[in-house]
C-alpha cells in the first residue's frame, strides 16, 4: 500500500476509507439513509432527544423513566457523574430511571442502562443497525404508513440477580408533513453536550421547568410506545418509539435538495455581481474608445496599457517574493563607494 506523501493524499485516503471506518464503528450517515432506492435525511433530528414516562403507582413517589436517543452519534454527558449513574460511552439510546418524592424532598437516580449503541468495549454488543421502509413492509400494522423503521441493538441491563439482559430499540419514523419532529420534546434532567446553550449555562431554569410542566406526551413528536420483553426471546427487552416528522416523508429529501439547488448564497451573488460589473465596464469602455477615438485591438479596452502590463507585474511580484524568501533577510552584498 502506498503511503500518503502529502496532506492532499491523506485527505483523499480518509475520504475513501471513511465509509469503512464508520461501518466498523457501527456508524451510519443519518443525513443519507437509503432504503429501496429511497433517500431519507434525518440530520435535523440529530442531538439528544428525549421522551419521558411516569409511573405514579407508588404512594410516596413517582418513578420517571427518560429515554434519550441520538440517531446520528453516541450520546455524551456534560455533567461529571458517577459511571453507574450514566450510560457508557458508545450509547445511542439511554434509559435513566429516577425516583422523585411527591413532596419534592428528593430526586434520586435509581438505574441507568444503555438500550442500544456500539458497546462491545463496554460489556454490550454491536449496534447492528437495520432499516425497513414502511411502505415495503409486509406487516398489516404498517399498511398505509410512510416512513422508515430503524432497529438498533447492543444494549444491556442487569436484572435483580445481576444477570445481563439484552436490549434493543425500534424507532418508527412516520411521515407527518406538519411536524419537524422537534415539537414538545421532554427536556431531560441529565444534560448532554449538544443541548441548547442556555441549558448548558444553567440559564432560564424557570423556562425549562415551565416547559416540562406543560409536557404532554400525546402532543410530542417523539412518542413512547412500549418497553417490554420480546415475544420470541425471553432474554431480550425491546423499547419501541414513534417519531412523527416530515423528514420521514419519501419526497421530503427531494424537496430539500431541490430547494438547496435553487438557493444562491451570498458568495455566489457576490461573484455574479462582480463579474457582471466588470463585463459592463469593459464593454461600455470599449464602445466609448471605438466611437470617440476609433480605437482597435488592445486599444479598445479601457486602461488597455495597464491590463497588458498585468502579467508582467505579476511575474515581477512573484520574482520579488521568491527572492525575499530565498534571501532569508540577509544583509550581505556590496556597498556604494
Amino acid at each position: 500500500m502506498r503511503i500518503p506523501q502529502t496532506s492532499t493524499d491523506a485527505a483523499m485516503l480518509l475520504t475513501l476509507l471513511f465509509p469503512l471506518l464508520s461501518a466498523a464503528d457501527g456508524g451510519f450517515d443519518c443525513g443519507r439513509l437509503v432504503k429501496d432506492k429511497v433517500s431519507f435525511d434525518f440530520k435535523e433530528l440529530s442531538g439528544a432527544r428525549s421522551v419521558m414516562i411516569s409511573d405514579s403507582s407508588k404512594s410516596a413517589s413517582y418513578l420517571n423513566t427518560t429515554y434519550t436517543v441520538d440517531i446520528c452519534r453516541p450520546l455524551k454527558r456534560v455533567d461529571d457523574v458517577p459511571a453507574e449513574k450514566q450510560c457508557p460511552h458508545g450509547t445511542r439510546v439511554c434509559a435513566i430511571e429516577r425516583d422523585i418524592k411527591k413532596d419534592g424532598s428528593s430526586d434520586t437516580i435509581v438505574d441507568a442502562y444503555p438500550i442500544a449503541g456500539q458497546l462491545i468495549e463496554n460489556g454490550g454488543k454491536n449496534m447492528d443497525a437495520k432499516w425497513e421502509r414502511l411502505k415495503a413492509s409486509k406487516s398489516h400494522s404498517d399498511e398505509g404508513k410512510e416512513g422508515l423503521r430503524m432497529e438498533m441493538n447492543g444494549g444491556f441491563r442487569k436484572d435483580a440477580d445481576g444477570k445481563k439482559r439484552k436490549q434493543k430499540s425500534i424507532i418508527e419514523f412516520v411521515c407527518d408533513e406538519d411536524k419537524t419532529g422537534l415539537e414538545n420534546l421532554w427536556d431531560p434532567e441529565d444534560k448532554y453536550d449538544d443541548d441548547d446553550e442556555s441549558w448548558k449555562r444553567g440559564e432560564d431554569e424557570g423556562q425549562k421547568e415551565d416547559a416540562n410542566k406543560n409536557y404532554d406526551p400525546a402532543a410530542s413528536s417523539l412518542k413512547f410506545v412500549s418497553y417490554k420483553e420480546d415475544a420470541t426471546d425471553s432474554d431480550l427487552d425491546v423499547l419501541r418509539l414513534e417519531w412523527l416528522t416530515k423528514h420521514a416523508c419519501e419526497k421530503e429529501k427531494e424537496k430539500e435538495d431541490a430547494a438547496k439547488a435553487n438557493r444562491w448564497g451570498f458568495f455566489t451573488w457576490f461573484i455574479l455581481i462582480a463579474f457582471m460589473s466588470t463585463a459592463t465596464y469593459l464593454i461600455f469602455g470599449s464602445w466609448l474608445n471605438y466611437n470617440r477615438y476609433g480605437a482597435r485591438g488592445w486599444d479598445l479596452l479601457p486602461h488597455g496599457d495597464a491590463i497588458r502590463d498585468v502579467p508582467y507585474l505579476l511575474k515581477d511580484w512573484m520574482r520579488r517574493v521568491v527572492s525575499s524568501v530565498q534571501g532569508g533577510g540577509s544583509r550581505g552584498g556590496y556597498a556604494a563607494v
